[in-house]
This record gives C-alpha cells, sequence and structure tokens, in this order.
C-alpha cells in the first residue's frame, strides 16, 4: 500500500493525525484482546487449545501495552523513539506468533486460524505506522 493509501485508510493527510489514529486503533484492537485474555482466558484456552494460563499472562502484557500505546497515541506529537519501538514490537509479536505456531503451539483448528489471523493484523498496524512515521518525519525534513 501507499501511503495515500493509508492516508485515505486514516481519512486524513495529515502525518501526525494519521499516525495517532493508527496508534490508537492498534491500542483499541489489543486492549480488547488483553481484556478478553484475561476474563476468558479459561474458556478461550479451551477454544483454541491453549494453555489458560499463557493466555492470561499474555492478556495481562497485552493490557499495559495496549495502555502505553494509548497514551503513546494521545500525544499531540508522539516521540519517534517511542513509536519505533511499537512498531518493533508489533512486528516482533507478529514473527513470534508464526514461530510459536510452527514450533512451539499445538492449537485447535480454531486456534490454528487465530494465531496467524491475530499475527497478521499486529503486523499490518506496524507496517501503517511505519508509514505514517516515515510521512512525518519526511514532512519534518522539509518544513525545517
Amino acid at each position: 500500500m501507499s501511503a495515500t493509501q493509508f492516508a485515505a485508510l486514516a481519512r486524513t493527510t495529515e502525518p501526525q493525525t494519521m499516525l495517532r489514529r493508527f496508534l490508537a486503533l492498534d491500542a483499541v484492537v489489543t486492549g480488547v484482546n488483553g481484556v478478553a485474555y484475561l476474563a476468558a482466558s479459561g474458556p478461550l484456552g479451551r477454544l483454541l487449545d491453549i494453555d489458560s494460563g499463557l493466555l492470561l499472562a499474555l492478556g495481562l502484557v497485552l493490557t499495559v501495552y495496549a495502555a502505553g500505546v494509548a497514551w503513546l497515541s494521545s500525544r499531540r506529537q508522539p516521540p519517534v523513539v517511542p513509536v519505533r519501538a511499537v512498531i518493533e514490537i508489533n512486528l516482533a509479536w507478529a514473527v513470534l506468533s508464526f514461530v510459536a505456531l510452527a514450533v512451539w503451539l499445538s492449537p485447535s483448528t480454531a486456534g490454528a486460524v487465530w494465531i496467524p489471523l491475530q499475527a497478521l493484523v499486529v503486523a499490518g498496524f506496524a507496517l501503517a505506522q511505519h508509514v505514517a512515521l516515515r510521512a512525518l518525519t519526511a514532512d519534518q525534513d522539509i518544513s525545517d
């Protein structure tokens, strides 16, 4: 996707606003996922055939991470270094999801669908945030 397509997706051509919207969307989706793992680790563990203790721990991590990303998205000008950290963490999550599926986990069919699906969504957030950050830094270089 091009920067123009991401701008249309974010419904703005302003790089700062685009970045903040992609961070906010990431925070909401990650937060909902984290809270679901916290609140329903048992039933979700049985559905996905993944240890409920693992889901509970992931739920805690995801909820805290989502709060941090939400805070970052609330900044008028999100600092570049933490935004890059979010992008890198999202990419690491996506890669580790596929590695865990291939090497470690033996999920049910639902889990075998869910794990790559959520990994692709997280990778999509990383890509959208990267494009927005690149547009923002390019815009700042021009105005300096």
